[in-house]
């Protein structure tokens, strides 16, 4: 059965999936991030999983992706306090945080933000800083179809990963650019602009990481990618020192949660496991 969780944060409408199980904001937390040109589908097979093993989950679409409603959030650090009162208007005491690329800076920052409310935070394909070329924002801007063809060839790393997701006989692909044509298309239609080159100027500019690392308090993972093309996992060594975090690394590209979907429920699933401090 299709669960979800609404509430009106900041005047708008904020979704979230709860995994197929109504939300129980009494059980362990574990709020999922996605990143750019995302929402929270990108996360289907972590969710269900965890949500069907004891887990409260909120799987968001930050504001102006998919169903979470007005602008996308101007920065990083506005993403992190819109998830911060998300997580206060669903009634969560202490939760999980777990972010991927773009996701994972807001998780990282959100983490700072709610200090020992944070019981553990990872981090799936993240580096910083998460610089953009300039060629790459450059076609964002002027060709926003062409640089999402561009950064879906960047963000697999084979035509056809098995296991895939959702399911054997899907594209990963093809899925992965229909979704971000249709969340530049409707952002576009909502009178917003350009999504695209919006997501990735926030990735550009994001430069407090490593201070809201030192203000983390929580055991942190990082999870990375061999093949990764977008944040190299030998870019990361920085980030996961500052937050004293463990890291592993799946032979996958970019976006792992499809390419290697047990993989990074197994990161996840198996640091959750670990006692919060």
């Amino acid at each position: 059965m299709f669960r979800r969780f609404l509430e009106t944060v900041n005047g708008h409408t904020a979704y979230a999936y709860t995994g197929g199980k109504p939300f129980d904001a009494s059980l362990p937390a574990v709020v999922f991030i996605h990143g750019a040109m995302h929402d929270h589908s990108v996360w289907a097979l972590q969710t269900r999983a965890l949500a069907h093993q004891g887990f409260a989950v909120l799987a968001v679409d930050l504001p102006g992706h998919g169903r979470s409603t007005g602008p996308a959030p101007a920065s990083v650090e506005e993403a992190a306090r819109w998830v911060v009162d998300l997580i206060a208007a669903a009634g969560v005491q202490r939760a999980a945080l777990v972010g991927h690329s773009l996701g994972s800076l807001i998780a990282l920052e959100a983490a700072a933000l709610l200090g020992e409310r944070t019981t553990h935070l990872v981090l799936v394909a993240s580096t910083f800083p998460m610089k953009v070329s300039p060629a790459l924002l450059g076609t964002a801007l002027d060709q926003p179809l062409k640089a999402i063809d561009m950064v879906n060839a960047l963000s697999h790393s084979t035509l056809a990963a098995k296991p895939s997701a959702p399911a054997p006989g899907f594209w990963l692909h093809g899925g992965n650019r229909a979704l971000m044509r249709r969340l530049q298309s409707a952002y576009a239609a909502g009178g917003h602009g350009n999504l695209f080159h919006h997501d990735f100027q926030m990735c550009d500019r994001y430069t407090a990481g490593f201070e809201a690392a030192g203000r983390v308090r929580c055991p942190s993972r990082l999870i990375l990618a061999h093949k990764d093309q977008m944040t190299p996992a030998k870019t990361s060594v920085a980030l996961a020192s500052a937050l004293n975090a463990d890291s592993i690394t799946l032979p996958a590209g970019h976006s792992l949660m499809g390419e290697a979907p047990d993989g990074v429920l197994n990161g996840i699933r198996s640091f959750l496991a670990r006692s919060a401090p």
